[in-house]
């Protein structure tokens, strides 16, 4: 049976690596048309090689960086032109997923750096506002196009050396929440999907390349993987246009919260 994701244009941003770049291979699998970006050009060649194989019918890719206005006016403009107008006249993007994000740093608010914090709610949270104000006009109404917010657990349960973190996907949860009731009518719809703890390079970013220290994070569990994620995402865009999936905390069945998690020990 044939994807509703066939022939449609989806933008993924932090397409360079973890839940984004399995998603461009989990949308290539259904047959869509992939806008990718990233900072990290010779990563997103890779990922776009990957999206193709797996049964993309167009994949392009560009830099993109939403800690700037003009990087990401910049970069919708050149996606405007990859997707070209429709019959209707209207140039038409059927999934926007704003994945760009991360951590930095696991300092108390007492021993925090302005560089992190900064990096953390441009990345998180300014970015998906921006992206979203760039990329609505192409959006077309009333044919299940869909927005997806990438969030975390951490919006929902704070712990210590994770105040801007868990701040910045609080906030993208409200800004999704918020873009329901702007959206509400226009046929858009709108979802956060929140993950628990999953093997990516995320703690290797968060503590800046200690690989030690990241892999010390998943001893013992079995967590949730880039595919797992991007299994959830591509599973949302894919109903029927008036379902709308608001809101999927999804966790590894070994952790019932940010404090429980079950490791092994053998």
């Amino acid at each position: 049976m044939t994807s509703p994701l066939y022939g449609k244009w989806v933008l993924i941003t932090g397409a360079s690596s973890g839940f984004g770049a399995a998603a461009a291979t989990a949308f290539g699998g259904r047959g869509a048309k992939l806008l990718l970006g990233a900072r990290r050009i010779e990563r997103l060649e890779k990922v776009a090689q990957q999206a193709h194989a797996a049964g993309a019918v167009e994949v392009h890719y560009n830099f993109l960086d939403v800690c700037s206005t003009a990087s990401v006016e910049k970069f919708i403009e050149w996606a405007g032109e990859k997707i070209g107008a429709a019959e209707s006249g209207h140039k038409t993007l059927h999934v926007l997923v704003n994945n760009a994000g991360g951590a930095h740093g696991l300092d108390t608010v007492a021993d925090g750096k302005d560089e992190d914090w900064e990096r953390m709610i441009q990345t998180n949270l300014l970015g998906v506002l921006r992206m979203t104000r760039a990329a609505l006009p192409l959006l077309p109404q009333h044919a299940g196009a869909t927005i997806i917010n990438i969030g975390s657990v951490a919006g929902h349960e704070p712990y210590e050396g994770g105040s801007a973190y868990c701040a910045a996907k609080a906030g993208v949860r409200k800004i999704t929440q918020v873009l329901r009731l702007e959206l509400c009518g226009t046929g858009i719809r709108v979802c956060v999907i929140e993950p628990g703890l999953a093997q990516t390079e995320f703690s290797i970013v968060r503590f800046k390349g200690d690989l030690e220290r990241a892999r010390k994070v998943y001893e013992g569990t079995v967590p949730l993987t880039a595919a797992d994620v991007a299994d959830a995402i591509v599973w949302v865009a894919e109903r029927p246009p008036h379902v709308n999936i608001e809101q999927m905390l999804v966790k590894p069945t070994d952790q019932a919260a940010m404090h429980k998690i079950y490791r092994r020990t053998a």
